[in-house]
């Protein structure tokens, strides 16, 4: 699905139906459902005295919020090792890469979630009379984001002498 735009460029439009998580540079999973990205950045609206006819907006903290990944139940236990190093304090943070893809294989968007680490998980009711696949769920939290048009590494990651995550484990 393309439009032509007037100055001849053409623009591709990123479908929801073709993506894919990237953990540790490797492709760990086809989940059916990818939900909740979004960033909010707080605001304050002040009003100057005497300017009536504008308002002032100042930018405050930026919340990211926590994403739920959903697949059917498979015999990868990449998710599963990494809930267990987080009941033995041993989990790693980790950069999470949720890639799009156009009709020809190729990377059309990605977003790096930057030192992502799990906060919840669930499984379905399992029903001995029933016949669906089971859809487990994976929710993870995040401390930045990153968007580009290419894979941005999902190695784990860890902080610098300042806090801060090293910005050349995400570019």
């Amino acid at each position: 699905m393309a439009t032509q735009q007037s100055n001849s460029q053409v623009e591709n439009y990123v479908t929801t139906n073709r993506f894919y998580v990237e953990i540790g540079k490797n492709i760990v999973a086809s989940f059916s459902e990818c939900s909740g990205i979004s960033i909010e950045v707080e605001k304050e609206v002040y009003h100057e005295g005497g300017v009536n006819e504008q308002q002032r907006i100042s930018l405050g903290q930026t919340r990211f919020s926590d994403i739920t990944l959903k697949r059917g139940v498979t015999d990868d236990h990449t998710f599963s090792q990494w809930l267990g190093e987080l009941f033995e304090r041993k989990t790693q943070r980790r950069n999470v890469n949720i890639l799009t893809y156009n009709q020809a294989g190729e990377i059309m968007k990605s977003w790096c979630l930057i030192g992502a680490i799990p906060v919840g998980w669930k499984l379905p009711s399992l029903e001995a009379d029933g016949n669906t696949v089971a859809v487990e769920e994976l929710t993870l939290a995040f401390e930045g984001l990153k968007i580009s048009k290419q894979s941005a590494g999902g190695d784990a990651v860890s902080r610098d002498a300042k806090g801060y995550f090293a910005e050349s484990t995400w570019k």
